[in-house]
């Protein structure tokens, strides 16, 4: 009897319905004969000469090429479907990066004889203008980045951070192939394997069949699936995803398959600013990238915090470094009595715009991920014992080696040999997921609390790194969260910038604001102190008459933006917690007698020493020589219970516990794994507030303290 899925019309007006396999419907409105006609199904365009001259095809559209392509001040106008850069006629400059104001005219390489982006050579009293490195052109006219869009480069190659390289370097996922498709790069698994290809490949596994056609989803990554009454499965790509069900694609994978003014934020066309630069900061996106700045009257560094600049009497200088005319993130120094200015090391572009080497993890290599502030391998101290880490678009995926199995970000255990025949054994679920026994099948779910697909891609944390969540929020506890709850002391107000909550004093306090502020009450009389205009958390120096302010000893950043080294976990290296505003090692006095701890992603782990076994926490024992009983003693591990099963030990994690035996693990051992604004009571995250204060007294919780705040 043959199966037909699309006898009960599950497809909307307009769709056609075509069988994909025996059993599942594919709802597509661009298969039908007319479809070419249809605007849904074909692009606008797919070369640069299908749109008008002042147009270029981007991502299958006819747009202006202009916005975000051009620097600082600068005008754009497109020439055959190319955006041309160049500064007003009253600026100088390199119109790519950024026009500045004409200084009064001088015969020199930059004003006159030479264009921009160009090196001025003086060879027997002749100037020379040449291109410089990775620019082309005209070096009279000026000279322009191999590409700005992607048209500018052959239609196998994408244009990445002005250069034309292959797309396909490390955009698909672990065993995936690549093809780039008009400057595009796309994915798909080879014809023995399946799963997602923008994260991970495996090969073919044939389960038993099971009572519900969407348990495994047939319709492959990226997709949804619903059961028609007479027990068929229709396949469509999820809201966001193009292409149709088994090859649903996301919106993007790299930069460049977005407009300029845009990046690929989390596979997602996002505008990049939002919390990405610092409180009362201008961004602006440039080629992708958001550029951070302070304002023409204010001071402080951008990423963090602008503040306005206050009004000094002038003093006589005799240093031009101080106070430093090179803005933020940058170098003074002193030549020919004049400053010279100079970006810090790990700092690009030129002063005063200097900016880190990263703020987004797209602006990085696939292979690397933005780390405080640096393209840093995602992968050093993410994945437990036992386990391999491939990076995937800027994230690092953990998977069990061979023979291994369990939560491969906590750690990995030998697989039981000689079981008896089960329909889990082989395992046939992905990473991170268990599997069950259900009407005679195997079923997969993901371990708590991971998501992703059980049967084909695996199961992660939603997120590892900070770089995994947007802007305004950072990874707590691998779970992407406003970072701001607890952090800052009373009386003081909280912005996240990239990810760090910023603490600053409420308006008329003054203070630390990462413990608490006060109101400003000005003394009565008091004489003129010239520290005073010195921000909290610095110390200051008088010299000459003029203070000079600097962060206190164990704060970092420039004042007005001096910070503690760290308010949460995510802002210390894996093997370290924030505590008491410090990064340090959680382990020291945690685990019991003859245990071993080892920090994995900011989290302390206590586990037996090898050839010992008990509770990791209380005291480890020697393992006897011969097990009387399968689960005498336990192979489970801490937090598991053990029971047997055709003379086989079968662990499972105890209620409450969360992970797969034997990496089961409490909600919490140490409030650092709890938010900011819990505390950890007996393996759970509270609140620590709850019956700790007296009548008519408020509580408010900070870092590693209960802060009673009594009213009157």
């Amino acid at each position: 009897m043959t199966r037909q899925p699309c006898s009960s019309d599950p497809c909307g007006p307009g769709e056609v319905c075509s069988i994909y396999g025996n059993d599942v419907a594919l709802c597509d409105p661009c298969v039908a004969p007319d479809a070419i006609h249809n605007p849904r199904c074909r692009p606008q365009c797919v070369l640069n000469t299908d749109c008008p001259f002042n147009m270029a095809c981007l991502q299958s559209q006819c747009q202006d090429p202009c916005p975000g392509s051009c620097g600082y001040n600068a005008l754009c106008t497109v020439e055959r479907h190319r955006p041309v850069c160049y500064c007003p006629p009253d600026m100088h400059g390199n119109p790519y990066e950024q026009c500045k104001p004409q200084e009064s005219p001088r015969e020199t390489c930059d004003s006159i004889r030479c264009g921009a982006n160009t090196q001025c050579k003086q060879q027997n009293g002749v100037l020379a203008c040449v291109c410089k490195k990775n620019y082309y052109g005209d070096p009279l006219v000026g000279c322009r980045p191999e590409c700005v869009v992607n048209t500018d480069c052959p239609i196998s190659k994408a244009c990445v951070n002005s250069r034309c390289v292959d797309p396909c370097v490390d955009a698909c996922g672990v065993n995936a192939q690549c093809k780039v498709v008009n400057h595009l790069p796309i994915c798909f698994c080879p014809p023995t394997h399946t799963g997602d290809a923008l994260v991970a490949c495996t090969e073919r596994t044939y389960l038993p069949p099971d009572n519900t056609p969407c348990d495994p989803n047939p319709c492959g990554p990226n997709s949804k699936c619903r059961t028609t009454p007479d027990g068929y499965a229709i396949c469509s790509c999820l809201p966001g995803y193009r292409g149709v069900p088994p090859a649903c694609q996301a919106e993007c994978m790299i930069n460049a398959e977005c407009p300029q003014n845009k990046a690929c934020i989390n596979l997602k066309c996002a505008d990049p600013c939002p919390g990405t630069c610092g409180v009362g900061a201008r961004c602006e996106v440039l080629n992708h990238n958001p550029i951070c700045s302070c304002g023409a009257n204010q001071q402080g560094d951008p990423f963090v915090i602008c503040e306005s600049r206050q009004n000094e009497p002038p003093i006589e200088q005799r240093n031009p470094c101080d106070p430093s005319p090179c803005g933020p993130n940058s170098l003074c120094q002193v030549r020919s009595r004049r400053p010279v200015c100079s970006c810090q090391p790990n700092f690009i572009g030129s002063p005063p715009a200097c900016r880190p080497e990263c703020v987004l993890s797209s602006e990085c290599p696939q292979d690397k991920a933005c780390i405080n502030d640096k393209c840093q391998n995602p992968c050093a101290n993410a994945c437990g014992a036992n386990a391999d880490c491939h990076i995937v678009a800027h994230s690092a995926f953990c998977s069990c080696r061979a023979g291994f199995e369990g939560d491969a970000f906590i750690g990995c255990s030998a697989v039981p040999k000689d079981t008896p025949k089960d329909v889990c054994y082989p395992n046939p679920c992905a990473e991170n997921a268990i599997c069950s026994e259900h009407n005679g099948a195997a079923k997969c779910t993901c371990i708590t609390p991971y998501l992703g697909d059980p049967y084909n891609t695996g199961c992660r944390p939603e997120c590892v790194l900070n770089s995994d969540c947007p802007s305004h929020s950072a990874c707590v506890n691998q779970h992407c969260r406003d970072p701001c709850p607890g952090v800052c002391g009373t009386n003081a107000d909280c912005t996240v910038a990239n990810h760090i909550p910023v603490c600053e004093c409420s308006r008329g306090y003054v203070g630390d604001p990462f413990r608490g502020c006060r109101k400003d009450i000005p003394p009565p009389v008091a004489p003129k102190d010239p520290c005073a205009s010195c921000p909290s958390n610095s110390v200051c120096r008088v010299v000459g008459g003029r203070p000079t302010c600097s962060c206190a000893e164990g704060y970092r950043g420039t004042p007005p933006a001096c910070r503690p080294e760290c308010s949460s976990n995510e802002e210390c290296p894996h093997d370290r917690s924030c505590i008491n505003l410090k990064c340090k090692d959680p382990c020291p006095g945690l685990c019991g007698i003859n245990a071993q701890c080892q920090v994995i992603n900011h989290k302390p782990f206590c586990s037996c020493q090898r050839d010992m076994i008990g509770n990791p926490f209380e005291q480890c024992y020697p393992k006897p020589a011969e097990p009387v009983h399968p689960c005498q003693p336990s192979p489970c591990g801490a937090y598991s219970e053990c029971r047997e099963i055709d003379n086989r030990a079968v662990c499972t994690c105890v209620a409450g516990m969360l992970g797969a035996p034997p990496n089961c693990r409490p909600e919490c051992e140490t409030d650092q794994d709890c938010p900011s604004n819990r505390a950890c009571f007996n393996q759970k995250c509270r609140d620590p507030c709850v019956g700790s204060c007296g009548y008519n007294a408020e509580c408010i919780v900070l870092p590693a303290t209960i802060d009673l705040n009594v009213t009157v």
